[in-house]
């Protein structure tokens, strides 16, 4: 888990796909932090990615190093944590986003990654797979 952490931290973009019905979305992302164990995300609750991964909890993110030509990709369930110390968390390591939200309104969503599967690809060698 702490690898995926690090790879996320280092792209600071990563892709976020859900699913609407039928239809696929994907958003950029940036935010990622470590929290009791687990990995976190971050949106606002009022936005449709929220509504999506409600209405189905499954989705991937995506992510690549151009460096090093290397990319990720994670399916897992995404898990909502209302604490509000899960939301201080990750606004304690995103403090620009404290300008939009606050662990303690009804729109800040933290959500971690639950029966992860990670998987490290690159065009050069065999992939690598992390659970978590």
């Amino acid at each position: 888990m702490n690898e995926v952490y690090e790879f996320l931290k280092k792209c600071g973009t990563y892709y976020l796909a859900t699913v609407e019905g039928d239809q696929p979305r994907v958003r950029p992302f940036g935010t990622v932090n470590l929290f009791e164990g687990k990995l976190y995300i971050q949106t606002g609750k009022v936005k449709p990615v929220s509504k999506q991964m409600q209405a189905n909890p499954k989705a991937e993110i995506c992510a690549f190093d151009g460096a090093s030509g290397t990319w990720l990709r994670v399916a897992a369930t995404m898990v909502r944590d209302d604490r509000v110390e899960a939301k201080e968390s990750m606004l304690e390591a995103y403090p620009n986003l404290r300008a939009m939200y606050s662990p303690t309104d009804d729109n800040t969503e933290t959500l971690y990654l639950k029966d992860a599967v990670a998987t490290f690809s690159s065009f050069g060698g065999a992939p690598k797979t992390v659970e978590f």
